[in-house]
């Protein structure tokens, strides 16, 4: 009797064991955060009548848009929710009532079923108008629901045919929403008119604008962009640079905008602890109409005007950005040099100045000046050398007395074998 007592005296603190610390495990899983929500891109794809004009690799306009399309939802990552609107794909008739209404969802927004998807693409066959208002109108609702970033990519050949309603007009109306939606646009067409409204879109919401000309082009733009939704977003900050070192403004790691006339240079400092490597980056967009043949250089440069390192890129018109960068690291300090009264390490002061070699028609405004984004980055500099940045041999005299003693070199082996030679010839 007592054993039994015993036994359902211990099997009650068993069961009240067990649900204490289910009541405390519970809550715990209830305090859980909640899984991020994916982002949301919808594209949206000209499907009207000039998309039947052949001038694309060989090709016509919607092929490769399709071709594109194809390679993009290939890449797509796991946690975007993608969607895909048509304008201009269901009504072939004059009525303009009608035809400014010809928007659709081709694909609804969410998981993606890459194979359904294609299927879908595929059947799409240059068709009406293009009314790029009332598109917009149609992915931003597309887009509704959550707490998430959203990206509308526009691709489109020409001008919206359906006015009163201003595209331009439309996209600040999405961005007044407040429901941090980007709009980036891309040209088919480097049209000057084509280019103003699709630039005009793009800037409302704090997107891009991209002319292409190319199906690789299209498709490496597209898939950079729906990359970039699954990124975390960044804030540009404005800031203004200067006109000469001393006076640079100074920056530390982070995203930066800025403005650049035609021709003038812009200067900014950045501070380098010992151990880190300075990684800087600029694109310079062409907003306006400007002539072929153009540069961007960015140099990294001491406070006495010592080039330590540069980064140049030049373009022909076939693009309406242009970008280069560089990379500076710099050697651990040796803890040996190191004193009690020093023990925090003194920054290097690297200026970088920002060069263009745009120039432009006369009539052309220079004012204001061209849209410039520059990011800075400070990483740990690498243990070993891997690479011609980190050896330096872009900094300094290095580079130089290396390629004179290897010339050195070459020409003594050269002289002795000549002269070697010509000593056995005259014996034989």
């Amino acid at each position: 009797m007592i054993i039994r007592k015993r036994l359902r005296a211990g099997v009650c603190v068993l069961l009240a064991t067990l649900a204490a610390g289910l009541g405390t495990a519970l809550p715990a899983a209830a305090d859980e955060p909640p899984t991020a929500a994916s982002p949301k891109v919808d594209l949206v794809l000209d499907v009207s009548g000039s998309m039947r004009t052949r001038d694309i690799d060989g090709g016509s306009r919607i092929s490769a848009a399709k071709q594109a399309f194809n390679d993009v939802l290939d890449a797509v990552p796991e946690e975007v929710e993608l969607g895909i609107r048509t304008l201009g794909a269901d009504y072939p008739g004059d009525d303009r009532k009608v035809g400014c209404k010809d928007t659709r969802q081709l694909y609804p927004v969410g998981p993606l079923d890459r194979t359904e998807a294609k299927t879908a693409v595929a059947t799409l066959a240059p068709t009406g108008w293009t009314p790029i208002g009332p598109a917009l109108l149609g992915a931003a609702d597309d887009l509704e629901g959550g707490d998430t970033t959203r990206r509308i990519v526009l691709i489109t050949d020409g001008e919206d045919t359906c006015g009163p309603l201003d595209p331009c007009e439309v996209a600040r109306e999405i961005a007044a929403r407040g429901t941090h939606l980007v709009i980036d646009t891309l040209g088919l067409v480097p049209n000057a008119k084509i280019r103003q409204q699709l630039t005009c879109i793009a800037e409302a919401t704090g997107g891009t604008y991209t002319a292409v000309q190319h199906t690789e082009e299209l498709s490496g733009r597209v898939t950079q962009l729906v990359d970039r939704a699954a990124e975390p977003v960044v804030t540009p900050v404005a800031t203004e640079g200067a006109g000469s070192c001393s006076a640079a403004p100074a920056l530390k790691a982070g995203l930066y905008t800025d403005r650049q006339e035609i021709g003038r240079h812009r200067w900014y400092r950045v501070d380098v602890l010992p151990g880190q490597e300075l990684r800087a980056s600029v694109s310079v967009g062409a907003d306006r109409a400007v002539n072929n043949d153009y540069g961007v250089l960015l140099r990294a440069v001491t406070t006495h005007g010592r080039e330590i390192v540069r980064g140049s890129e030049s373009g022909t018109g076939r693009t309406d950005a242009i970008s280069s960068g560089l990379r500076y690291p710099t050697a651990e300090r040796d803890d040996d040099d190191v004193s009690d009264e020093d023990l925090k390490p003194a920054a290097e002061s690297v200026c970088l100045e920002l060069s263009n070699s745009f120039s432009a028609p006369a009539s052309v405004k220079t004012t204001p000046g061209m849209p410039v984004e520059l990011t800075i980055d400070l990483v740990k500099s690498p243990d070993e050398a891997a690479d011609t940045a980190a050896f330096g041999l872009g900094r300094g005299w290095w580079l130089l007395g290396v390629m004179v003693l290897a010339g050195l070199i070459a020409g003594l082996l050269f002289g002795w074998i000549s002269r070697w030679r010509v000593a056995v010839w005259r014996t034989n």
